[in-house]
């Protein structure tokens, strides 16, 4: 089963600097069952909702979902929401178990610890962090911890934009962008693309608790807005994607001190690109070979080969075939490369060849309002 996260209400209050408009024209959650040969989705229902569920994550069994809910209207501090749900493994429907406020305006991406004890979230509008505690029977409690980012925020022009470029969205204000723990869940990194910084915690699994690391960030070049970020298989090497600068960063990662160490920079784009673009989602394969970068108003994912110490080659790109790719992702069994083309109200299907790491299009477009974010789970699998 695939599962598209939507903007589904119109965002009527956002600041005049936002660059993402979506009209709302998503229904919720939609529930898509995927042919295995193929790649073809068709839709099995819609889990109707009005909050626009713009991010999904799923936990290791397959039986429970949290989604984001990017609004700004619930409680004091106008703060969002997160809401989980029971995967029924029969059909995939969904049952909503809870939902509770998400510590911030904005939520715009979760994920969950390696514990399965904690669903952690980014507010975007609310330049703020916090953690959910997963109580028994699945359902979230109240926030355990929350930190506001701080700091100086950077300029308009981002330093390695592309040349002409005019592309500027989250430098009037802190913006956490996303939220994800390394693999053994003892540090938790968010980027902030307002503040050009990738903030690392000491996390404690038992009290839900974040701690500033030490250093307690690393910073990327001013304006150049770090978004989303991907650890590769190995978990010594981590890969940071800049919206405004269209580059991608190589860090080195220690994970015995939550240490971060840049070695390379790499423009998301194919050479010679000149104009303005918005970087959007980084994927790395499952083998560690490849690397995926979206662009949205170049409307391409780059695609780059990795090397035997981590650094980054661009071996081609790929047309989205749709308008503005705000997010994408592999199938369980990464044959398919699923893309959310926001603008364009699709979902476009790619067949993944896995020597090459080239993205063919399958001819699949799926029908889907405002998609955000897509994710899977295998029923004959789950639980």
């Amino acid at each position: 089963m695939a599962y598209v996260g939507t903007f589904s209400s119109p965002l009527h209050d956002v600041l005049p600097t936002q660059v993402d408009l979506p009209p709302g024209n998503g229904r919720g959650i939609h529930i898509f069952q995927v042919n295995r040969a193929t790649g073809a989705l068709t839709l099995a229902g819609v889990y109707e909702s009005g909050t626009s569920p713009n991010c999904l994550a799923v936990n290791a069994a397959g039986t429970r979902m949290y989604a984001t809910n990017e609004t700004d209207r619930v409680g004091e501090g106008n703060q969002g929401t997160v809401s989980v749900f029971v995967i029924d493994r029969s059909d995939g429907r969904l049952t909503l178990l809870n939902t509770l406020k998400s510590g911030g305006a904005g939520p715009t991406y979760l994920s969950i610890h390696p514990s399965g004890k904690f669903v952690v979230v980014a507010n975007y509008f609310g330049g703020s962090v916090a953690v959910l505690p997963i109580l028994a029977g699945g359902r979230l409690g109240d926030a355990t911890d929350i930190k506001h980012d701080a700091g100086t925020v950077g300029p308009k022009q981002a330093t390695n934009a592309p040349p002409g470029s005019f592309a500027f969205s989250g430098h009037d204000r802190t913006h956490a962008h996303m939220i994800q723990a390394d693999a053994g869940g003892r540090f938790l990194l968010h980027a902030d693309l307002g503040l050009d910084r990738i903030f690392v915690w000491k996390f404690d699994d038992r009290a839900g608790v974040l701690t500033p690391n030490d250093p307690p960030s690393v910073a990327l070049p001013p304006g150049d807005g770090p978004r989303h970020f991907f650890f590769h298989p190995n978990g010594r090497w981590l890969y940071s994607l800049q919206e405004e600068g269209s580059n991608m960063v190589l860090f080195d990662y220690d994970a015995m001190k939550g240490r971060l160490t840049a070695r390379q920079t790499i423009s998301s784009l194919p050479p010679g690109f000149a104009g303005s673009n918005f970087c959007s989602e980084i994927l790395v394969s499952g083998d560690g070979r490849f690397v995926y970068a979206g662009n949205r108003l170049h409307d391409s994912v780059g695609i780059f080969s990795v090397g035997k110490t981590g650094v980054l080659t661009f071996i081609g790109e790929e047309w989205t075939r749709g308008n503005y790719p705000r997010s994408f992702n592999f199938d369980p069994t990464g044959q398919f490369f699923c893309v959310c083309n926001q603008r364009s109200d699709n979902v476009a299907v790619f067949r993944v060849n896995k020597r090459s790491g080239g993205l063919a299009f399958t001819g699949h477009y799926i029908p889907v309002g405002n998609p955000s974010h897509i994710v899977f789970v295998d029923l004959a699998t789950a639980g």
